[in-house]
Order: structure tokens, then sequence, then C-alpha cells
């Protein structure tokens, strides 16, 4: 087992971030820099940089799969150094146990008891590299450090340093001498990014910079700050027909048929679990937090999906003989289920200000039924917490209950923002 810790030193021009607290346009030039700086070591590989920054806002854990020597390693390196905290490096081997990352007791014969050492993965950014080639002990092991952020010795519950994230990376194209991560921690992991090649002009400048001397990046964060940029990406609003669309993503991989799309049927063995709906929420308002916003669009969760959903599903044996991916299975769904539109009432909108569209449902309206003309009309029956029944999703202008005061959350209900200036919360969309 080979391990290398790290603490980075003072984060650099944050001043006025530790004064007071953060605002959106001040909280998003730190988060752009924390990036920038990353990208000062890392040639190209923008979107895995990115999701670095989502996973580590959402709290969450990330998987990179990419061949070797595609800066997985660097990156998580570079992006630790940037945002500040302990790192530490564990290269999983097939002899590994799970002593040797978690610790173990240790007896102190002039102390005459059992001591214990803590293992390297208590620290703020824990790099797995190649977790897939340690056997299936050590990585339950890690399930309960990544799902629970503390680990067992002795009967002794350690809890993880805040912020705690767990980065692994893995090699798609060996066979020989790995363990393939199973589904409940495939399923534990926020995000699973692809790292793909770079592309020829990205070559040629990671040729012309590690020619010299290889640029080293700056400090922007640090774990305080971070607590403090990962509590306001948890309070980025998200409409209630989002968290409806988002819902419908999820069903839409455990019954497709119900979603206009038979034909993945028989690809599909097992959808995404509850796990994927709040991932995509904490997936979005982190990227809407990174992009200066304090509210979700459409085009956040659609720009998480594919990263939040792929490798939760289990495709069946004739889909994976055809060569079929999760990755393009979650595209299809994205392009098949409709999105709220969102309608912009604000002038400021066209001149790139805070402005905040109404949003327009896209669900599908089924038929009218027609009443007998005897029979009274019955007021319809609104739908509990603002959310419908399953397979029962509101019709474009029906109104779902209003929750009691203090019941209502993140989640916003069609048409009651308060006018500009009034409540706490700016203008943001809205859905008719």
């Amino acid at each position: 087992m080979t391990t290398e810790q790290a603490a980075t030193g003072p984060t650099a021009d944050q001043d006025s971030a530790e004064a007071g607290e953060l605002d959106n346009q001040a909280a998003a030039k730190l988060l752009r820099e924390a990036i920038e700086q990353v990208q000062r070591v890392i040639v190209g590989q923008e979107h895995m940089v990115e999701q670095l920054m989502v996973g580590l806002l959402a709290k969450g854990h990330i998987l990179l799969e990419g061949v070797p020597g595609v800066a997985k390693t660097l990156a998580v390196r570079s992006f630790a150094t940037v945002v500040g905290g302990d790192f530490s490096r564990v290269q999983f081997t097939p002899d590994l146990v799970p002593s040797d990352i978690v610790g173990t007791r240790i007896y102190s014969a002039q102390q005459e008891k059992f001591e214990t050492e803590l293992g390297p993965v208590f620290v703020n950014f824990v790099l797995a590299d190649e977790i897939n080639r340690a056997p299936a002990k050590v990585q339950s092991a890690m399930l309960e450090l990544m799902a629970e952020k503390q680990a067992s010795i002795g009967g002794v519950s350690y809890p993880a340093p805040k912020p705690f994230i767990v980065i692994a990376t893995q090699n798609p194209v060996e066979s020989e001498g790995v363990y393939p991560l199973p589904e409940a921690q495939r399923d534990r992991f926020l995000l699973k990014v692809d790292v793909p090649y770079p592309r020829g002009n990205e070559e040629f400048e990671i040729l012309r910079r590690m020619s010299v001397n290889p640029p080293e990046p700056t400090p922007v964060l640090n774990p305080d700050l971070v607590l403090q940029l990962q509590a306001k990406a948890s309070d980025v609003f998200v409409h209630n027909l989002l968290a409806e669309y988002i819902v419908r993503l999820v069903m839409a991989t455990r019954s497709p048929a119900e979603f206009d799309l038979p034909d993945l049927e028989p690809v599909i063995q097992i959808g995404c679990s509850p796990r994927a709906t709040l991932g995509l929420v904490a997936a979005a308002r982190a990227l809407a937090l990174i992009n200066g916003r304090d509210y979700v669009l459409p085009t956040d969760v659609q720009a998480v999906a594919k990263d939040v959903m792929a490798h939760r599903l289990v495709l069946g044996f004739d889909a994976v003989a055809d060569n079929i991916s999760p990755t393009h299975v979650v595209e299809r769904i994205v392009a098949m289920v409709p999105p709220p539109t969102p309608v912009w009432k604000d002038a400021r909108a066209s001149q790139g200000q805070s402005a905040q569209p109404q949003f327009q449902s896209s669900a599908p309206q089924s038929a009218p039924q027609s009443a007998p003309p005897s029979a009274p009309q019955s007021a319809p029956q609104p739908q509990q917490g603002g959310f419908p029944q399953p397979g029962q999703f509101p019709n474009p202008g029906q109104q779902p209950q209003q929750p009691q005061h203090g019941q209502q959350g993140p989640y916003g209900q069609p048409g009651q923002f308060p006018p500009p200036g009034q409540g706490q919360q700016p203008r943001r969309p809205d859905f008719g």
C-alpha cells in the first residue's frame, strides 16, 4: 500500500469572503477562480474539473473512469491543493486489507493498553486510486466510510473530518486482477465521470507546458469556506415543477413504457434508485451556484443527468451484448421526457441580470372526460405536499395543494413567488 498525505497552506484572496456571508456572485467568482487554478495544470478536461467542484458542493463522492495517462490522479491532486484541507492518496492493490485504509488498534507496551491508529482515509480529500483493484472486503470497508462518513475500529465509531469527499479512479480496459465495483458501492457515488483522451490541440498544449516547469496551482479556498459554500449550495431554490421533472427522469428508468419509451423496457434491467433523485437535486443546485444563480433551471438538471444516473443503471444481458451503454440510455430518456419551459417575464433577463423566469409545464395532458349533464363537477382533489401520486402527474395549469407554513421547504409552488422587493427570496423562475 502506498499513501501520500499533504496539507495545504493558507488560502489566497479570500479576505472579503471571510468578512461576511457570500452572495451569489462572490461565491461564483471564488468557484470559477478555483476551477481556473486547476485548469492551469490540467489542459482540457473542462467537464471533469467542473464536475469535481459540483461533487464537492453537493457533498457527494466521485468516480473517475478513464484509460491510464489522462490526468485523473493529477487532476484530483491539483483540485485538493486549490480547495485546501488535508489530502491523502491510497493506491488500491489486491493484497490490501481493511485495516490498511481505516486503521487498527495497536498494543502499546509502554502504556500497557491498546491505542487506535487511524488510517489514511481520515482526511478531507481521499484519492482512492484504482479502487477496482481492491478485494470485496476492502470495498465493503469503504462502503461505511462513504455512506456514513465514519468508520468503526474496535467497536468505536470515528467520524471523518468535514468536508469529506472520496474521489476514486478506475481503469475500464483491464479485466485481470480487478474486482468490479458492486452495484451497492456504485450507488454511493454521486457522480461517475468518463475522462476521455485529450483533443489534438490540447495534447500539443500539454507537450508545451510539460516541456518547461509544470505550473503549480494556487490555493483559493479552505475547509471553512468550503463548508460555507456547501451550505449556500443546499439553499439554492428548486421549483416544484422542476422537482417533478427530476422524478419523471428517474421514474422513466424504472417504467420506460409509461413515458413513451417501450423500446427501453428490455434494455433496462434495474432502474435508478431514489439516491439518483436526491443526487440530481444536489448536483443541479451545485451547478447553479457555480453559474452564479440561486435557483435551478432545467438545463442544470440536464447537464448533470448523465453523470448522476448512468452508473446506477443495470442493463440486461442482450443490451450489454449489443454494446448499448447506460450513457446512451440516459441521453435518450433526457431527450424524450419533456422539461418545464422557462418563461421570462422580467426585462432584466435580456440584460443578463438576476431575473428569474416563470415556467410552463410540458407534461402530457390526458384527454378530458365529459361528465353527465346532470352530474355536478367535483373540485379536483389536491395532491399532498404539492407532489403528485405515482403515475398521476398534474396536468398543465392544475394547482397542487399549498402546504402549511413551514412545510414548503426548498420547493416552491407555481405562481406563489413574492413580488419584487418582498420576502427574502429574489425573483426566481416560476412555472405556469
